[in-house]
């Protein structure tokens, strides 16, 4: 198996909300604004200090940390774990194609909203700024599939989308159950396998 050099850094993605500005002030209060804590992988993106509950049909998950900045539509994104205490079933989709998918509520400080369409399983994916695309000779859109050199679980994942941008920095985007699964941890490398 040939592996395409450098290997990426991995970052592990723990149930997230992104919230339009509408709902941010529903359920914070009106006017309000996001308090970031920490910077991500990604430029601009962060954790912010708020939280919300979300609440579907079989049950809740309280303390779900929102992302910022603020986006256009509303979108929560969950492990296949997490779907099965919820109560739906939401589709693995490209982040912001939230068409179709299955809604929820969300419980903040001020407010409740009810969203008909937003939760979704990310598909797993690397960023990567243009230079990076070059390097590696893959261009935006393009499915790659990837090994995870684990110690214990070695692991090959396939159908890794990759995105291309350049605000993007580079870095390998995969949920805590597939994470999970093959012990790949925040800052481990994976490679993408020579086609």
């Amino acid at each position: 198996m040939n592996l395409k050099q450098p290997g990426i850094v991995a970052g592990v993605s723990n149930k997230h909300l992104h919230l339009s500005q509408k709902d941010l002030e529903a359920l914070f209060g009106e006017g309000y604004e996001l308090h970031p804590i920490k910077d991500l992988g990604q430029p601009g993106q962060y954790a912010a200090e708020e939280i919300v509950d979300l609440v579907g049909p079989k049950g809740t998950i309280a303390k779900v940390r929102v992302l910022g900045p603020v986006r256009k539509d509303t979108q929560i994104e969950v492990a296949y774990t997490d779907s099965f205490k919820l109560g739906v079933q939401p589709p693995v989709r490209d982040s912001g194609d939230v068409e179709g998918t299955p809604g929820l509520k969300l419980v903040g400080p001020k407010g409740e909203v009810e969203i008909n369409q937003g939760v979704i399983i990310a598909k797993r994916h690397i960023h990567m700024h243009t230079k990076d695309a070059e390097h590696y000779g893959l261009k935006d859109k393009d499915i790659v599939s990837v090994f995870i050199d684990s110690e214990s679980r070695k692991t090959i994942f396939q159908d890794v989308l990759i995105r291309v941008s350049d605000k993007y920095a580079l870095e390998f985007h995969v949920d805590t159950d597939e994470a999970n699964a093959c012990q790949l941890k925040n800052k481990d490398l994976i490679y993408i396998i020579e086609e």
